[in-house]
């Protein structure tokens, strides 16, 4: 008999964590090699983690919603055989509490100053404290308030975690939010347990809803996307530039080789590889669009990964990724862009096809939008929208003289991070992607 461990696995170069969703089998259970043993979940994409043995399961040593880092024994596997494998030191617990994960392309640690927000009194946070704080309702002046054990005071996930702990009713004490130090090392004051269930009870009168109403609680993949989006407006600057193409040219000629493109390579094409094209070629005049910020730093990225909102089961939106995008041609642009789309809806992403993106494109189009206000994708600073496509009569201008004629229009509208990208590079920018779609080649052969 021999003892197999069962490790969480590595999920892409990024991600350090991952929480446990669901256990398929129990202590006792029978299982096979490849056979799910659990569900994860990192960032907004869920997998499934098979048996590396056949056996019977022998020891679980995590619950559901705990967070593992990854590498570590999450289980063991007793098998038939005859040579013993030496299994991992026990790995200590972390601690239980179902959170969103971090934001896109961001590793679950506590301690990356780089990725520090600062709070408005003047302490820093990192975006996994602010995420948590976001879901579990605490407030900006809560966080103020709660004693930091980390490096300079910082409030690290741990004492966040607890300080939620100790606001449940009952607990022997909380720490007041409505108090507020004068000294950034000041600790807050503690209540009693009778003043505590005074506030709880403060809480539910306020949290009352007159009227009828039907009350739904946030799943987890809703709870990360809120998380992001607030942190994203908290850390960026948001300002949004818009502009229209006449894209005439771009719709004929898709519609002329549709057909032969897919009975070809196998593959629909569609809108999304075209605008892809022309954000990469405006990425490589404009590099700034594809860079992110790191305190007073501005880190330009060099390859080219550019992310796309696609749709999942459920309706939520998520932003695979399309790696060194400026490395494919058209063909394998759709490929991509098609193979992406079919995992998400198919709920078949991998943890590693959400990671890296270093600039998002959203159509906002598909659901019958003109125009959007897109919130960036942290760590990015822009996200470019492209609206529906319209016919409408516009004034065309020849050196005979103007005229009016019927042309397929469409909006684009791009935020970006105000830090660093100002209104007049952010509209050249907008402008340009527009001039390339424009300037589609109508003769272009696929």
């Amino acid at each position: 008999m021999a003892v197999v461990d069962l490790v969480m696995p590595k999920l892409g170069e990024s991600i350090m964590e991952a929480t446990v969703l669901k256990w398929h089998k129990q202590p006792g259970d029978s299982v096979k090699m490849d056979e799910t043993v659990l569900e994860i979940a990192t960032d907004k994409v869920d997998s499934e983690v098979p048996s590396t043995a056949e056996g019977v399961i022998e020891e679980i040593l995590f619950k559901v919603n705990d967070v593992v880092p990854i590498g570590t024994v999450i289980a063991r596997i007793r098998t038939g055989a005859a040579e013993p494998v030496s299994p991992a030191p026990k790995p200590q617990p972390v601690t239980s509490h179902q959170q969103p994960l971090a934001t896109h392309h961001s590793p679950l640690t506590t301690h990356q100053p780089q990725a520090s927000v600062n709070g408005s009194g003047g302490r820093f946070y990192s975006p996994l404290v602010l995420n948590i704080a976001a879901s579990e309702g605490v407030s900006m002046s809560e966080l103020e308030n709660i004693p930091g054990t980390g490096n300079e005071g910082r409030v690290t996930k741990k004492d966040i975690l607890q300080y939620i702990e100790n606001k449940k009713p009952g607990k022997t004490s909380v720490y007041e939010s409505k108090a507020i130090p004068t000294q950034p090392q000041q600790q807050a004051q503690v209540i009693s347990v009778q003043e505590s269930k005074q506030l709880a009870a403060q809480g539910s009168q306020l949290t009352a809803y007159s009227g009828n109403v039907e009350i739904i609680e946030m799943d987890r993949m809703r709870k990360a996307i809120a998380s992001h989006m607030v942190n994203s407006k908290q850390t960026s600057a948001h300002v949004t530039s818009f502009t229209e193409a006449d894209v005439t040219n771009m719709v004929l000629w898709r519609e002329r080789v549709k057909k032969e493109f897919e009975k070809r390579e196998g593959e629909k094409l569609t809108f999304t590889p075209l605008f892809i094209e022309a954000v990469i070629r405006c990425i490589k005049k404009y590099p700034w669009l594809n860079s992110s910020v790191d305190g007073d730093k501005i880190i330009i990225k060099k390859d080219i990964n550019i992310g796309m909102a696609a749709a999942l089961p459920t309706g939520n939106l998520i932003v695979p990724v399309i790696k060194n995008a400026d490395q494919l041609n058209l063909v394998g642009l759709t490929k991509q862009v098609n193979t992406l789309a079919n995992n998400a809806r198919n709920a078949k992403l991998k943890p590693d096809d959400t990671q890296g993106g270093t600039f998002t494109l959203t159509n906002v189009g598909t659901f019958g939008s003109l125009m959007g206000t897109p919130i960036i994708n942290q760590p990015q600073v822009a996200i470019l929208a492209v609206g529906a496509i319209k016919k409408r009569p516009v004034v065309i201008e020849t050196e005979q003289g103007d005229s009016i004629a019927i042309r397929h229009m469409m909006y684009l509208s791009m935020s970006y991070d105000h830090r660093i990208i100002d209104g007049a590079l952010g509209a050249t920018f907008l402008n340009a992607v527009a001039k390339e779609l424009e300037h589609f080649n109508p003769e272009r052969e696929i």
